[in-house]
């Protein structure tokens, strides 16, 4: 079964938006990064009041571009559509912050990992989390 799932996400019907995403993930993460050192080291912020806004920031920059390339085939489109899936993805985003905020606060408070290398090691893990969710309900 774990085969036939890793199979499906190399080359199966979602494997095109899966790297997409990826994509998409990869562009948001590095602007969240930069904006968390931004917050952190020149604004002077908690690291995990910086990653909280940082979070949000880049939750609308993922809809956009999600809703422009990864899902265009069922893309939001009229105003309406498109404020219900700004919605919907910060309803679904929003759930993942609290595992990206446990995930970083406890690599930084008990692991003693720098707080942006923790703050990457979180995205990675709710990562996955926020595509079924997004794909199923966001874009579904």
């Amino acid at each position: 079964m774990i085969r036939a799932v890793l199979r499906d996400l190399a080359s199966g019907p979602i494997a095109v938006q899966m790297r997409r995403f990826v994509v998409v993930g990869a562009l948001t993460a590095g602007l969240q990064l930069a904006l968390l050192w931004l917050f952190v080291d020149a604004a002077g912020l908690n690291y995990l009041v910086g990653a909280t806004i940082a979070i949000e920031i880049t939750i609308v920059c993922s809809y956009v571009l999600n809703n422009a390339w990864t899902f265009r085939a069922s893309r939001n489109t009229g105003v309406s559509e498109y404020l219900t899936g700004l919605l919907k993805t910060n309803l679904v985003r929003g759930t993942a912050i609290p595992i990206q905020l446990g995930v970083l606060a406890a690599l930084v408070e008990w692991g003693g990992v720098m707080y942006l290398v923790a703050n990457v090691v979180a995205i990675i893990i709710s990562g996955l989390y926020r595509f079924v969710l997004d794909a199923q309900w966001t874009w579904g």
